[in-house]
């Protein structure tokens, strides 16, 4: 995909973000176009890639606003944590899961690659579901150790 496009799909994204009602719906309408975005780019080549780019950018920019509505923040902590030790301990294909008895949210934290940049830097690919009222919904990301050992998104 050209840069020039995806600095435009990001720019919907974070508008669309910006429209939005609360902060976990922002929240979660950002980390959804994000994944949509991801996802969009494993499909298709040339200009089909970009238009399943802008696609999954959007697509997952709502749904991800729809689950970002219902989680709460003790939500969000328990998938953070769960997302952490996931990346940090877990073997490739080793699950790592979260529940909130409180709201009945829960979810998985699935590491499914892990690499080494070119810059030495250790990254791993995961899988993530979150049920939210019975309603599941499944998304792949990227993220890299930082240098204080803590994991940060990238992707």
């Amino acid at each position: 995909m050209y840069p020039g496009k995806t600095a435009i799909v990001t720019a919907a994204a974070l508008a669309l973000a910006a429209c939005s009602g609360g902060e976990k719906e922002k929240a979660g309408t950002v980390i959804g176009a994000g994944l949509g975005a991801l996802a969009g780019a494993h499909v298709g080549k040339g200009t089909g890639r970009t238009i399943a780019v802008a696609v999954g950018t959007l697509a997952g920019a709502a749904l991800g606003g729809e689950v970002g509505k219902s989680l709460d923040r003790a939500d969000r902590l328990a998938m953070q944590r769960s997302t952490q030790t996931a990346l940090e301990k877990n073997r490739t294909g080793a699950a790592s899961a979260w529940r909130n008895p409180d709201s009945g949210n829960a979810g998985t934290v699935t590491p499914t690659r892990t690499y080494r940049t070119d810059a030495g830097q250790y990254c791993r690919e995961y899988q993530q579901t979150i049920t939210v009222g019975g309603k599941t919904e499944q998304g792949y990301g990227r993220a890299c150790r930082q240098p204080d050992g803590s994991w940060r998104i990238v992707g």
